[in-house]
C-alpha cells in the first residue's frame, strides 16, 4: 500500500498535471506532492488554474504543515518543498538547485527518505534534468518510479534525463499514468 505520490514537472507538464488531478477520485487515500517549475514572481493564477480541474483539494502549504491523504500539496513559487518524517512539509528559500526553486530533486529525495518503498515518484515533461537524481533516490529506497513517455512530452529532456540515470519501473503516457493511479484504490 502506497503512502504518497510525488510528481515533478516543468515545461509542458501543466496540462498533464491538470489531467491527472481531474481524474483522481475525490476519496483518494494518499497525498499528492507536486514540485513543478513555475514563474517565481507570479504569485497567483497557477494554483487557481489547477484547482479548477482537480477533484481533490490543492494546497500551497505553509512551513511545517501536516500532510493529509486526499489532498495535493503544491510547492509554492520560489520555495523548495521538503518532505519531513512525521508527514510534514518544510519550506526553504535556500539557493536554487539545478537553477530551480522549487527543486524537484529536493522534493523527491526527501519524499523518498520519508516514505521509502511506500512512495510513487512520477517525472513529467520538462526542459532540464531536475528530478532525475530525485527519481533515482526514489528507486534506491524501493519506491515505484514512473516517467512520462518522452514521445508524448512537449519537452522530453526531463523524462529522458531520468531514464538515463535510473532503470525506471514504467514509461507511461498520460492516460497510462492515470489508469495506473486509479488502480491504487
Amino acid at each position: 500500500m502506497y503512502k504518497a505520490i510525488v510528481i515533478g514537472g516543468s515545461a509542458g507538464s501543466f496540462q498533464v498535471v491538470t489531467k491527472i488531478l481531474s481524474a483522481l477520485p475525490k476519496d483518494l487515500n494518499v497525498p499528492v506532492l507536486l514540485s513543478l517549475h513555475r514563474l517565481k514572481h507570479v504569485r497567483s493564477g497557477f494554483l487557481e488554474a489547477l484547482m479548477l480541474k482537480s477533484n481533490i483539494p490543492i494546497i500551497e502549504p505553509d512551513d511545517k504543515e501536516q500532510i493529509k491523504p486526499g489532498r495535493a500539496y503544491l510547492a509554492p513559487a520560489n520555495y523548495h518543498m521538503y518532505i519531513e518524517l512525521g508527514n510534514r512539509i518544510a519550506l526553504s528559500t535556500e539557493e536554487p538547485v539545478n537553477h530551480s526553486r522549487p527543486s524537484i530533486d529536493l522534493s523527491f529525495v526527501t519524499a523518498a527518505q520519508a516514505y521509502r518503498d511506500k512512495l510513487i515518484g512520477i517525472i513529467l515533461s520538462g526542459a532540464n534534468s531536475d528530478g532525475s537524481y530525485g527519481l533515482q533516490k526514489v528507486k534506491e529506497y524501493n519506491g515505484l518510479t514512473i516517467v512520462q513517455d518522452p514521445r508524448e512530452c512537449q519537452v522530453r529532456t526531463m523524462s529522458e534525463a531520468a531514464m538515463k540515470l535510473t532503470q525506471v519501473d514504467h514509461v507511461y503516457t498520460t492516460d497510462q499514468i492515470i489508469n495506473f493511479l486509479l488502480k491504487l484504490k
